[in-house]
């Protein structure tokens, strides 16, 4: 006897009984979700979690300037809340301290090492796609939603930026949620609701504003656009919503702003990057209008006057780099543009247009070669499908949430990538991370818009050339950025796209809509179609962010890719990581700033730099070890710009020794936090950085100096540095070091020039 099989009424039932309770839902999904939906959600976030938790230690400390930061907060509860670079609270960092705020807790729990530094800013990568998939799954379903966490994930910019400790981790996560909140603003709910969702949007965007400043008001416009629009309230109440939401960005970063303001400036660090100590004057000073005019310490690529307009130490700095001063600039100079700017044919009559600083201006910034390869694998099927989707729905209902979101993502895109593609001041490739989630919404949503009307011809077809559009111009960046590196991957991906979308726009679907079995079938046949296409179209993409991923990146400016990739370098500490050109040196900085420095970071319970030195070890060539007492075996500290700036690799156990064994507040002093962070990391001291980043910022004073060595709290000051020995000559820098040299005797350690200031000549 057969057995009888059970009804879809039973079967549906049963599903409904697996989801009754809060657990089941969790995991399951609500009873109203496809089945295959909420596991297909866990999926999509445990991929994320491997890509971007996996070996994550690779990069040692990645940014030793913020890493400092993080190890001093740990140190000092103050620090903490300033982001002060070093435990003796002498000057912050040049960004405000959200992002610490966060590292700094994770290695206060789990003592500080590489790992507990960036365990948090991977955490952020996950929670990014899933608040990514969350918007977009509430106005344009499940498939969608799934779909735009996937190219968040498919994003090498993105890879590579939630693995590293610069502060755009954060930032993002808290845009995204703020676009979150907005999308659940716009909700058929009551008003107070409504408002309640819209508040929590500008409290988000506040805390970006305290994560990377005015960059996070960036996506600002599309949302409040979005919500002017669609929101269903009288256009007079919309207005006051948006008035109480920009309150609320306000007192959300304004209440840090106040604090740093009457917080005594004797009982705090200095505001590293302002001219006058001022948290409000760094945000819209060096972190503000200069990023986007230049000047202030903002050297750009944007030309001629933006690479050299800098003001101090910066500005020298690149004008030493890139030539510009004098045309073609002198042979080192132009060694050094080629290796720091990336690229052949980069140069000209205003100096080299410099790939690690932008490269030239303009509305095609994005697809050249400082931004090309971080996020512009899918910016044209981008601009495409939102064009698309919103002809299509240009005669909906006025509160459609459809629009709305293509509406605000669509702005967050626009208006971000033409600030980054106009600005004249510094703007690097990393920033572009910005845009992931606008970029993978839009298209989810603007595909969805046109699968849904798949009957018409025009739409196949704009979906058909976003997928072989995305793949043509990853096969071009991969055959300009990497010719070596798996030459089979555009072929084959170019062909999948080509066939996926031929099918897709031959397949003409039944006008029953899925009430027939023809339906069905060729519902499934578009679908496979749609599949194979977007395959190839991502392939590009995806294959240089496992590349990010799985290659360590250090330095300020670091980018995606292979190792073997060639055009956007680095030098030392500012650049790092698989760049463009001068890659392979640039890689081994990760590697070998946690191998050289005793193996990796992580390796110790909380040591900085502990470990043991091994098979890495011999990237940065052999270290030895240092006395007992001291770090353990293997650590050392370049020479002359200690660990952090642009000296060389030497081993230096005799100045670890040296700094080791003081007892006062800073063990030393020295130009520029580019030599500072290394000190700082590598020894269990603090050292003062002299003049903050670049060296040129007027902190501490000379008399402030004198009053330090008077009183016992800087033991030795170290000579050279500042921007690895470039800057450090403004004349706060410059006055300290001539009134050092000429009251105090200089010997040498490990080749270093240290003067000992507790005794005079």
């Amino acid at each position: 006897m057969a057995t009888a099989q059970p009804s879809n009424a039973a079967v549906d039932s049963h599903l409904r009984v697996s989801r009754s309770s809060p657990l089941a839902r969790f995991f399951l999904g609500a009873e109203t979700d496809p089945p295959w939906a909420r596991p297909a959600l866990w999926g999509l976030l445990v991929v994320a979690a491997v890509l971007y938790l996996w070996d994550v230690s690779i990069s040692g400390y990645a940014n030793d300037f913020y890493a400092a930061a993080v190890k001093s907060g740990t140190e000092s509860t103050k620090a903490w809340l300033f982001g002060s670079l070093d435990s003796g609270n002498a000057i912050t960092v040049d960004k405000p301290p959200a992002a610490m705020w966060v590292m700094v807790l994770s290695s206060r729990i789990f003592g500080f090492s590489s790992f507990s530094m960036l365990f948090p800013q991977a955490l952020m990568g996950v929670g990014t796609v899933a608040l990514v998939h969350a918007s977009v799954r509430r106005v344009a379903g499940h498939a969608a939603g799934l779909l735009a966490g996937g190219l968040v994930v498919l994003t090498p910019v993105a890879a590579l930026m939630f693995r590293f400790n610069n502060p755009d981790a954060l930032l993002v996560l808290l845009m995204t949620a703020a676009a979150y909140f907005v999308v659940r603003s716009l909700e058929n709910d009551s008003g107070k609701r409504a408002l309640g969702w819209l508040v929590a949007a500008g409290v988000t965007i506040g805390f970006a504003f305290l994560a990377k400043m005015l960059q996070g008001l960036l996506v600002v416009p599309g949302m409040a656009l979005a919500y002017l629009i669609a929101a269903q309230r009288p256009l007079l109440t919309r207005i006051w919503h948006l008035l109480v939401s920009g309150a609320a960005i306000v007192v959300s970063a304004g209440w840090y702003v106040l604090l740093v303001s009457l917080w005594p400036a004797s009982d705090r660090p200095y505001i590293g990057g302002s001219t006058n100590n001022s948290l409000w004057q760094l945000a819209i000073g060096y972190n503000g209008l200069s990023r986007i005019f230049g000047g202030s310490g903002n050297g750009g690529g944007g030309g001629r006057a933006s690479m050299t307009g800098g003001t101090g130490a910066a500005g020298r700095a690149m004008e030493a780099m890139t030539g510009a001063a004098g045309g073609s600039g002198s042979a080192a100079a132009g060694e050094a543009a080629r290796i720091f700017g990336g690229g052949a044919g980069r140069t000209g009559g205003g100096g080299m247009q410099n790939a690690g600083f932008g490269g030239s201006t303009g509305i095609f910034r994005m697809f050249g070669a400082s931004f090309g390869t971080e996020i512009s694998w899918l910016l044209p099927a981008t601009l495409l499908l939102l064009v698309a989707g919103l002809i299509c729905l240009g005669r909906i209902s006025r509160t459609d949430r459809v629009r709305a979101s293509l509406v605000m993502w669509g702005g967050w895109v626009i208006v971000t990538g033409l600030v980054f593609s106009f600005m004249e001041g510094t703007v690097h490739p990393y920033y572009t991370i910005a845009l992931a989630p606008g970029i993978a919404a839009a298209i989810a949503i603007g595909a969805t818009t046109l699968w849904r009307i798949r009957e018409k011809l025009w739409a196949r077809c704009i979906l058909a050339i976003a997928m072989t559009a995305s793949a043509a111009w990853g096969a071009y960046l991969m055959h300009r950025y990497a010719p070596d590196w798996l030459p089979w991957l555009k072929w084959v991906a170019g062909a999948l796209a080509v066939v996926g979308a031929m099918a897709f726009v031959a397949i003409q679907p039944d006008g029953t809509r899925g009430h027939s079995e023809n339906a069905k079938r060729l519902r499934m046949l578009a679908i496979a179609g749609v599949i194979t296409g977007m395959v190839g179209g991502l392939g590009a993409t995806a294959s240089w962010t496992v590349a990010t991923a799985s290659t360590a990146h250090s330095g300020s400016i670091p980018t995606s890719g292979p190792s073997s990739a060639a055009g956007i370098g680095g030098m030392g500490g500012f650049g790092g990581g698989a760049g463009l050109a001068g890659r392979d040196r640039m890689r081994l900085d990760g590697r070998a700033r946690s191998a050289a420095y005793g193996g990796r970071p992580d390796a110790a319970d909380g040591a900085p730099g502990g470990g043991t030195s091994g098979a890495r070890g011999t990237e940065a060539g052999p270290g030895t070890g240092a006395a007992a007492g001291e770090l353990p075996s293997g650590i050392s500290i370049p020479s002359g710009a200690g660990a952090g700036g642009m000296g060389g690799g030497q081993t230096n156990a005799a100045l670890v020794k040296l700094l080791n064994a003081t007892n006062s507040r800073w063990s030393a002093a020295v130009i520029g936090a580019q030599s500072a962070d290394g000190y700082i990391l590598y020894t269990h001291t603090a050292v003062m950085a002299i003049g903050g980043f670049t060296g040129s910022d007027p902190s501490p004073t000379l008399a402030q100096f004198k009053a330090y060595v008077a009183a016992g709290d800087i033991h030795y000051f170290i000579a050279g540095g500042g921007m690895g020995g470039m800057g450090g000559d403004s004349t706060t820098a410059s006055q300290i070091t001539s009134w050092v040299e000429a009251n105090f005797k200089a010997t040498t350690v490990g080749g270093v020039t240290v003067y000992d200031l507790s005794t005079a000549k």
